[in-house]
Order: structure tokens, then sequence, then C-alpha cells
């Protein structure tokens, strides 16, 4: 799960919000010097992480880019599967997926001073960017990989993946929505967040 999955597994409370978007930014017992709420938010997100990388549909998503990615096959689901979210937004909140973004792009300017320093340094590009946007169509996900590619230790091999994912595009999106219904259920029943969906 990435930073759209994150914000909106977190229902309507902005300091989970938070909590969420910066869990992987904050290590080991550091979360306690944060709020309850956001706190709540940190231990959301390691939740969902640990049951996303251990779940067997993921896996099976990865497996498919594991050839040329190995160990950063989930880097590359993570971003997918943020893909379909952003892809199929209307399923799942009625607010227009820019206006969500932007939402969460001002919760976190609004929190500045409490975000971990790394993050303060990262968070004005990626805003700037407007990575999570970018990931609704498949030039965007080739932009992101690409820069990734640049700026991390993520392996060279955008177009492996941009191939892969067109190859198994309509077997990538089932396992999506049959992992992201699992997932929404964890977090309401463990963590009694209410996460809406139009009609239901």
């Amino acid at each position: 799960m990435n930073y759209l999955a994150h914000t909106y597994l977190s229902g309507e409370n902005d300091d989970i919000k938070i909590g969420n978007f910066l869990g992987d930014w904050v290590k080991g017992s550091d979360y306690l010097k944060y709020s309850e709420d956001i706190r709540t938010g940190i231990m959301l997100h390691r939740n969902i992480d640990s049951f996303t990388d251990r779940h067997p549909i993921v896996h099976q998503s990865a497996s498919r880019f594991q050839p040329r990615y190995a160990k950063y096959a989930g880097v590359i689901i993570d971003i997918l599967y943020d893909h379909f979210l952003a892809f199929h937004w209307n399923d799942f909140n009625e607010m227009p997926l820019r206006d969500y973004i932007n939402r969460i792009h001002n919760i976190m300017l609004n929190n500045f001073e409490i975000l971990p320093e790394r993050l303060k340094s990262y968070l004005p590009g990626f805003m700037q960017e407007r990575w999570i946007e970018r990931y609704a169509t498949v030039d965007g996900i080739r932009d992101v990989l690409d820069t990734m590619s640049k700026r991390t230790s993520l392996p060279n091999e955008t177009e492996f993946a941009i191939s892969v994912m067109e190859a198994y595009y309509d077997d990538f999106r089932r396992e999506f929505f049959d992992f992201f219904g699992q997932i929404i259920e964890l977090v309401e029943s463990k963590f009694m967040i209410s996460i809406y969906r139009p009609g239901a």
C-alpha cells in the first residue's frame, strides 16, 4: 500500500491520516512522542504493511515482477495497487481525486512542524510533482518509476514493469479489489475505523 491507500484507510480523522502518512518515516518507539491519534495512525500503517507483506494475493501480484525486481517487487505492487485505487477512485469516495489529494497536502502542510526531518525534506517535491495523482495513469507510473530508479536503489527496469503491468492488467485489477476488500475489513474490525464507500 502506498500514500493514497494509507490515507484513505485512515477514515476521516486528520491526525490518524497524518500518522498513517508518515508511518514509514517513524521507526521503533519514536511514535510515542506523537499525540494519541497520530500514534494510532502510525500503528495502523504498520498493521497495514504487515498484513500486505504476508498476504498471498499480494505475493501473487508481486511474483510477476520478481524476475527483474527481486526484493523490490513489493514496491511496484504498492504503486500498482495505488494506481487501481486512484483509477477507480469514484468507487471509494465521492470527493474528486484531485480535491482529496489537495486535502492531504494541506493536512501535511498545516502540521509540517511535527513531521520527521527527512519527511520535511521529501514532502515539497512530492507535492509539487503531484506523485499521488500521477499513479492514476500508466504514463504517470512510468514517470514515477523512472524517477525512483534515479533517486533510490530501485532497479532501473521501468519498461519491464510497464510491460508486465499491461500484460496482466485485468489480473492485477482483480487481485487489487479482492485484497483491498479484505484490508478494509481488517481496518474496520481491528481499529474500529469506519471506511466510507459510496453506496455502502
